[in-house]
């Protein structure tokens, strides 16, 4: 879901999000933007939703009456600290969450947030899913493929100036991991930044699949296909000729 989002209006940009899936049945996963119930702020306070986040509440609500899974960033606030977290809601209602490892200190993100520290990779229909967030994708190694993920899903509020480089970006991920990328990418502005989109599902070849028209409020639906996957890592096993690392 590629969303124009309301600055610091939870309501309306769930309200948005709500109206758009459900237009659509029989849907496995809906992929959101980072930050997509406030705008990307780099001053959370007053902004940042609560532990008792009304937009998890949703995501929740949403996946169990949907019998989907939902997947997005929120700014939170939790214990007295902010993280960019990255939710990922099952159809059961269970919650799994990413925080943002790499922090835009272009942007002064670092002084209010706090990075995470866990690589976070999901199980869902059999599926293995990296979450990483927008600044990840600048740094290859924190999303190297380590033969333990298949699909890995950037959430952004990458800015227009940049976005050659987020969809360059994006199919370097997908060929050098030898996988699936999901980028899903805001349109519209904020106080700071305009966005134009570049959404896009990259199959590991590096080839778009489908993507989002650039600078307009819209949606890409796509069906991936395992078994291709599959089938492209036994041909030619690229990451099992991979450099073994440690991240510490």
């Amino acid at each position: 879901l590629q969303t124009d989002i309301v600055w610091a209006n939870p309501s309306a940009n769930i309200g948005k999000a709500d109206e758009i899936i459900n237009r659509y049945e029989g849907v496995d996963i809906f992929v959101l933007p980072e930050m997509f119930s406030t705008g990307f702020c780099t001053n959370p306070e007053g902004i940042a939703e609560k532990s008792d986040s009304k937009t998890l509440e949703w995501m929740k609500h949403t996946a169990q009456r949907k019998k989907c899974a939902i997947a997005g960033s929120i700014a939170l606030e939790e214990k007295g600290q902010y993280y960019n977290r990255f939710y990922f809601v099952h159809p059961g209602g269970t919650v799994e969450w990413y925080d943002k490892k790499h922090l835009f200190t272009y942007g002064g993100e670092h002084k209010h947030f706090t990075a995470g520290t866990r690589r976070v990779i999901v199980n869902y229909k059999d599926v293995r899913i990296l979450l990483q967030i927008c600044y990840d994708l600048r740094f290859p190694v924190w999303s190297r493929n380590r033969n333990d993920y298949d699909i890995a899903f950037y959430v952004a509020s990458w800015p227009t100036p940049r976005v050659e480089a987020w969809k360059m970006l994006l199919k370097a991920r997908a060929i050098e991991n030898q996988c699936y990328v999901v980028g899903v990418n805001r349109v519209g502005k904020d106080p700071n930044c305009d966005y134009i989109g570049g959404s896009a599902v990259i199959d590991p070849y590096g080839k778009i699949i489908e993507a989002c028209e650039d600078g307009k409020a819209c949606e890409a639906v796509v069906e991936i296909d395992m078994s291709e996957l599959e089938a492209f890592r036994k041909k030619f096993p690229v990451l099992n000729d991979a450099d073994p690392f440690e991240i510490v």
